[in-house]
């Protein structure tokens, strides 16, 4: 099915559904192996739109294990990730990054400041009102907030099976009603809400909309190993996982044992107006 990254229940705002915002740490590893990177494309514009003339210093909000803050580290910034979880910092600690063990609004800058702040498929677990407004507090004049992630669009030949085996395994699941597949627009209309929170500080510029498309070809082995480290499946019980990895798996055999996944990587940034507050 259709989804930015880790959909969370729709009977709370995303940010305050912290069991599942903390449910990817289960297994660090898997995760940093199986997620997608993000667009080389994507990270030489931030860099580039960034104040810092050399190693611009880097906030990662919810930096996981530390995947997007690898590709900032290998494009010359210096990042500090700042984590709520602490098996994925661990993680991210044991590959050289510099990670902070907080959730973004409790986190203590210290005085710090940055010429960029990134989040990789972490701002909806952040509050959109006071993530925006302590952005702007930690970003030098000029520096750029830039939230970012990857919508997944497999073909409905994988994504109406995966679909059909979870309202099968966990019907009670709150993930369960959600159609097979959902138009790339659905998610353009959450990232102009973020520009919306972001105008509404009063700091910054007016955002702008960044859309990097790209595909990607998964054979059944690797797709099966990314799927349980989204959203929709990191809680559920052993046997329901199963249930859902073997109708899916089944699926992609019929299809020849692969297939191609077409992405879409969304961003709204915004740069920070140059007078300080």
């Amino acid at each position: 099915m259709a989804q930015q990254s880790d959909p969370a229940p729709q009977s709370q705002p995303l940010h305050q559904a912290r069991h599942t915002a903390q449910s990817f740490g289960t297994d660090a590893r898997r995760y940093d192996r199986a997620r997608p990177r993000y667009p080389d494309d994507l990270v030489a514009r931030i860099v580039a739109g960034s104040p810092g003339l050399a190693a611009p210093a880097v906030l990662d909000v919810g930096c996981g294990t530390g995947i997007a803050a690898r590709q900032f580290t290998a494009a010359g910034c210096t990042v500090l990730g700042v984590e709520p979880d602490a098996r994925m910092a661990e993680f991210a600690r044991a590959r050289g990054l510099q990670v902070e063990v907080a959730t973004f609004e409790a986190w203590e800058p210290a005085g710090r400041t940055f010429d960029a702040v990134i989040a990789g498929q972490s701002w909806h677990w952040v509050d959109p009102v006071a993530g925006a407004e302590k952005a702007a507090r930690v970003l030098r004049p000029h520096g750029r907030l830039a939230v970012f992630g990857h919508v997944f669009e497999p073909p409905a030949e994988v994504a109406e099976p995966f679909a059909a085996a979870y309202r099968r395994a966990a019907p009670d699941s709150p993930f369960s009603g959600q159609p097979a597949r959902r138009p790339v627009e659905t998610y353009q209309a959450g990232y102009a809400k973020i520009a919306d929170r972001i105008r509404g500080t009063g700091r910054f510029e007016d955002p702008e909309q960044w859309r990097f498309d790209w595909q990607r070809s998964y054979t059944r082995e690797e797709w099966l190993e990314l799927l349980p480290t989204t959203g929709g499946l990191t809680r559920l019980r052993p046997d329901q996982l199963g249930a859902i990895l073997g109708a899916v798996g089944h699926a992609i055999d019929a299809l020849g044992g692969r297939f191609t996944m077409h992405y879409t990587t969304l961003a709204t940034t915004a740069v920070r107006t140059g007078a300080d507050d």
